[in-house]
Formats: C-alpha cells, structure tokens, sequence
C-alpha cells in the first residue's frame, strides 16, 4: 500500500483519506447504428474502509461504469475519458495496460455478475485460485496452494482441501459465489467491487454473502463499490448510495438520508416500487410506466422528464447537474433549483 490510511489533523482527529476519486467519467460505444452514450459525466469519490453503492435500473450504466474504470472494455468499440481517475495517488487512465493489469490483479478486487460464467469449466477450483497468487504475487505453487485452501474456509467453505481439485460444475451457486470471492480477496485488495453479486442466489444465501463480505471488509478496512438495482440489499450495507439513470447519477448522498428522504422523483419511484413487509399490505406494488431513452440518440433536457409526474417546460430544454442540497445529499433535478416552495413529492 502506497500510502496510510488516515491522517491526523491539526484539531486531533482521525481523517481518512480518499482511495478513489472519479471526475466527469464517460463511456462511448462505437456501434453500427450510431454513438452509443453510455456513462455521462459520472463523478463521486470514496474513502478507505467505505461502501459505495450504485443502483438504478437495467441499462442505467452501473457496471459500465466499472468496467470502464477498470478499462475492461474493449478499446475498437469503447472510448473512455475523464477528467481524473484517481486510485490512491495514481491515475489510472496514464497507466500502460501491463502496470493497469498488476492493479487490477492485487490491489483491486472484482466480484462478477454471475459466478457461475464466470469460473473456467476447464479448470479445477484450486488452480483458478493459486494463479492468482503466482503470477501477481511471485509465490511457489505450493504455497499458493495452501494460502487458496486458507481462504476457500475463510468464505465459508468447509473442508477446502479437499474441494481444491473440484471444477465449477460440481459446486452450487452460492458455493461459486464463496470461490470467486475467495479469487477477488486472495491477494488482499484496498478495494472491492461486487457487480450484483447476490443476484442469483436465493435470500438466505445472499444474507450469507452479505454478511460475509460486510465481516471481511470490516477486517481488512477495505472500500467497496457495491452494485445493485436492490435498495433493501443497499441499505444493509452502503455508506453512501449513487442513484444511476441514463449513465448519469440524478442523486448522490448518505445512505441513511437519501433512503429515508429521497429528494429526486426516479429514486421516489424505485423505492416505492419495493414492496414493504412491515407496513400495510398492498394489492399491487407502484410502477413506473415508461421506458429510459434510447442511449444513441442525442437527448436534451432532463433524461427523466418523459416518465417524471413533476416535469417542467425547462425540463425538456436543459440538463440539470448535481449540486449540493446539504453536506451530505447531492442532486440533479430542476425543481430543487428553480423553486423556494417546498418540493411537492
């Protein structure tokens, strides 16, 4: 690690420093039909030992966010800038391929979508961990071995050694999801980024990996950016919450305020539509009628205004940006700003 994790200042008390700071972040496909705007100018920062999480619906440009950070896309069809990348003190958009590789492989950690497709078929369970530690970290294949069985129990798999020659097919989701943890943590990362990992595994399982992970982090004082389109997950586990639509992010806060006094009508929308256990039954659940844009047009004004009940002429003209409605809540909407009555929804 390239630098402390906190400082001190001059009154005495613990400040920790930002890992990750992302300015103006975009994402361009090149596609038969056209420019494909996919991440817009996307901008948040997190600190060591924080959660972030990035929710919104299909399609709102969360895990290309990610992946363009990490640049895992590929170079003939997207086109990637920013302002800054910034991970702990480096840029990562100046970084050659190979230096970029080394990072990705140790200093940050990436859960996929679905374990299952994600795990080599062709080879066992064992080896698909130990490469990691040989060729990232330099050790004998031996110890490599040992370290992978070590973390296999770590995640809740018991007997490991004797599943180190096991292939994927013969595990279960909810055992994939534990290995390919085990991959993402094996060599100790400062931050950790888990694209929906729960998804397709049923809800005990995935209170299971939940807590897991939320232990583990809590040990190594690692960062975690948490993707999901589930607000009940996020709620769990988020210090702050980045409400993505259309590649931009419309609200950005706390997670604690922007739950419980959601300010833009998209994430009034989202959370109203997830149904509620301890209020009163409801017949039906609230949806949002409508679709998002098409990302290859060229849109102006707000991407919301078709779908949002509050919409005004200046919605369909121009797009607002992010500002701070407190220290602690950001948001892109237009009656925030243009109005001194109190918001209507």
């Amino acid at each position: 690690m390239s630098s402390t994790l906190s400082l001190v200042s001059s009154m005495g008390q613990l400040v920790t420093k930002v890992l990750l700071q992302v300015e103006e972040l975009k994402t361009r496909f090149i596609t038969q039909q056209g420019i494909l705007n996919a991440v817009n100018g996307v901008t948040f920062s997190l600190k060591h030992g924080e959660t972030l999480a990035l929710v919104g619906e299909s399609g709102s440009g969360k895990t290309v966010t990610v992946l363009s950070l990490l640049r895992l896309l590929p170079k003939t069809k997207a086109n990637i800038s920013a302002k800054k990348i910034n991970f702990d003190g480096e840029n990562l958009l100046d970084l050659k391929e190979d230096d970029l590789r080394t990072i990705r492989g140790t200093r940050i950690g990436t859960i996929f979508q679905n374990p299952v497709t994600s795990l080599n078929p062709v080879l066992t369970i064992g080896r698909q961990l130990s490469e990691t530690l040989e060729i990232h970290k330099g050790v004998s294949s031996r110890e490599a071995w040992l370290t992978s069985a070590a973390f296999l129990e770590e995640v809740g798999i018991s007997n490991a050694t004797n599943h180190m020659n096991d292939y994927p097919h013969q595990f279960s989701g909810g055992m994939c999801q534990r290995v390919m943890i085990a991959m993402a943590l094996i060599s100790n990362p400062q931050l950790l980024i888990a694209d929906e990992p729960t998804t397709a595994l049923d809800v005990t399982t995935q209170a299971q990996i939940m807590q897991l992970v939320s232990n583990i982090q809590a040990s190594k004082n690692m960062a975690m950016i948490w993707i999901s389109h589930d607000l009940n997950v996020v709620s769990h586990l988020a210090d702050h919450i980045a409400v993505m639509y259309s590649g931009f992010i419309v609200e950005y806060g706390n997670a604690q305020t922007l739950l419980t006094s959601p300010q833009h009508p998209y994430t009034r929308n989202l959370l109203s539509a997830a149904p509620d256990l301890s209020g009163p039954r409801k017949n039906r659940l609230d949806t949002l009628g409508g679709q998002a844009p098409n990302p290859l047009t060229t849109f102006h004004g707000c991407q919301f205004a078709d779908r949002c009940s509050f919409v005004m002429e200046k919605c369909r003209s121009e797009t607002p940006h992010l500002h701070s409605i407190n220290p602690e809540h950001q948001l892109a909407c237009w009656w925030d700003i243009d109005t001194n009555c109190e918001r209507l929804y």
